[in-house]
């Protein structure tokens, strides 16, 4: 589904215009290198166990791969043809329909980007209620909502009778290419889908909270992450930066 500048304004009160810029231009999943990193994984402790230690994807990592607010209140039940439906407003659309336009976007990035699961041409009714009222879509921590199902995902990848991967692929790839820079593909632009290059027209579009310095507490809290059922427990990634540095040094022996 394109993005469309008249329902721009409703995606930045849903804290959302960052990733929908994302979608707009994201890169190919490469399925080989995430079946490898799931093959590391660990339900146990929800980190990856690596040559040189243990690390995790961390609600830091989800405010700055997609932009996501990572505060505020908890994200706690198909449609088919909608793609195709909701595709192109009609010219001179009322405020309304675009509203309407606006709505289908939005249930568009939650389902298939954030949320994604195996049924992916089909939208899930439990997104209704939220999108009832536009204007409080922005109280959501999809930051924290979207890690609890990347976990859950994760955690069900390793089992091996499962054979597709589901959950918010995008930003396990992103993480990886930001986290170990010798697997970025050639001609990778880092800085072209990462909030941590803190260019100017990404910091412009993210939601204005995730920047707030207050914010940084909760990159290492230990706590609940919570999508509906689904319920995990942020793994701190406190080592991150240590045993990241000494892996580095390995590979420039290799």
């Amino acid at each position: 589904m394109p993005l469309h500048e008249q329902i721009i304004p409703y995606l930045e009160t849903a804290g959302l215009y960052h990733l929908a810029r994302l979608n707009s231009q994201w890169f190919w999943i490469d399925e080989p290198l995430l079946s490898a990193f799931v093959e590391r994984w660990r339900p146990e402790t929800h980190t990856f166990h690596m040559p040189f230690g243990e690390c995790t994807i961390t609600l830091q990592d989800v405010a700055y791969q997609l932009g996501l607010p990572i505060d505020g209140e908890a994200v706690s039940g198909c449609l088919t043809d909608f793609h195709e439906r909701f595709r192109v407003p009609p010219a001179n659309a009322s405020e309304e329909i675009v509203r309407i336009y606006a709505r289908a976007y939005i249930m568009m990035l939650l389902s298939s980007q954030l949320f994604a699961d195996k049924n992916a041409n089909q939208v899930h009714l439990r997104w209704l209620p939220y999108l009832a009222s536009m204007e409080d879509l922005g109280r959501y921590s999809w930051g924290s909502a979207a890690l609890a199902w990347l976990y859950r995902c994760l955690c069900h990848g390793t089992n091996r009778n499962v054979v597709n991967l589901a959950g918010p692929l995008q930003l396990l790839q992103s993480w990886i290419f930001w986290r170990f820079p010798s697997l970025r593909p050639s001609g990778f632009d880092v800085f072209e889908f990462l909030l941590a290059s803190s260019a100017p027209d990404v910091v412009a579009v993210v939601h204005p909270d995730i920047l707030i310095e207050e914010h940084r507490r909760l990159w290492m809290a230990v706590t609940s992450l919570i999508y509906f059922a689904a319920i995990e427990w942020h793994q701190v990634d406190i080592e991150w930066y240590r045993s990241s540095a000494e892996f580095s040094i390995s590979l420039s022996l290799l």
